[in-house]
């Protein structure tokens, strides 16, 4: 598949701006459910709860040791556990260990406290040996770290980081614009933690871009920052790619390649115990 095609197929320019945020979530988890891939042979999941948490078990056939936590992205105000599941069963196929994916609170209706909490208290349950978010949810997962004692290997996926603003961010691009990303952080922001951004979150982290993304140019300076302040950091950029391309990754060879090596490398750090 082109990146033109998928950004034609992925693209919720349908919606209107004003329309209701429940009218969006109907929309976004369509579009999910119809590219949705079947699972891997073998992958059983189930959902749950875990202190009092909706949570999605995913456990592929073959599963060694040790608990994955995926946060799943969607502007804090949007996803779940079905729209992410296809990244999520595959995450754990590649792993090859249980992932559990949160279904955190959403805002309006709740706070991205009340979001962070949700996380937290998942990742304190089950102490798992990493943990993943992409897009909001890699901003839930290095505030997850920021504010508790876990500190197992961090996966980021063009993740929010820092306090955004028009002049730090990247050009706009398709399927993410700063004005999206702005207005989502203002919504956010009295609930976030105020942590420096150059701050390393764990010291052992592995991130993954897309080239075409205006939250690429922050992350990169926190790649630069943490790796100064003796964090060790794995990075890689998708060429070409854009925001939510890794729901295309069986499609997109650039990022199926920097989705294989992100995998790769975290599942190198959890076989090293690093």
């Amino acid at each position: 598949m082109r990146i033109d095609d998928f950004i034609h197929q992925f693209s919720l320019a349908d919606v209107a701006a004003e329309a209701p945020v429940t009218a969006k979530r109907r929309a976004y988890e369509a579009l999910h459910a119809r590219r949705r891939a079947a699972d891997p042979g073998g992958m059983r999941f189930r959902d749950e709860r875990l202190t009092d948490v909706k949570v999605r078990r995913f456990l592929p056939a073959r599963c060694r040791t040790g608990v994955v936590v995926y946060l799943h992205g969607g502007g804090w105000n949007l996803g779940s556990v079905d729209s992410h599941h296809g990244i999520t069963a595959d995450l754990a196929e590649r792993l090859q260990r249980e992932v559990i994916s949160v279904d955190y609170r959403l805002l309006p209706e709740a706070s991205y406290a009340e979001a962070l909490a949700d996380c937290r208290a998942v990742v304190e349950t089950t102490v798992p040996v990493a943990v993943i978010g992409d897009s909001a949810g890699g901003r839930l997962a290095i505030d997850v770290a920021h504010t508790g004692e876990w500190q197992g290997v961090l996966g980021l996926i063009y993740p929010v980081v820092g306090a955004p603003t028009r002049e730090n961010l990247g050009d706009d691009a398709p399927l993410l614009s700063r004005a999206d990303i702005l207005s989502l952080w203002r919504m956010a922001a009295p609930g976030v933690p105020d942590v420096p951004a150059n701050l390393p979150p764990v010291p052992n982290i592995e991130a993954l871009s897309a080239e075409r993304d205006p939250l690429t140019r922050p992350l990169e300076r926190a790649v630069d920052a943490w790796r100064q302040a003796g964090a060790s950091v794995g990075y890689r950029c998708a060429p070409d790619m854009v925001h939510s391309a890794l729901h295309g990754h069986a499609e997109l060879p650039p990022m199926q390649i920097a989705w294989q090596d992100f995998c790769q490398a975290i599942e190198g750090r959890l076989d090293d115990g690093t």
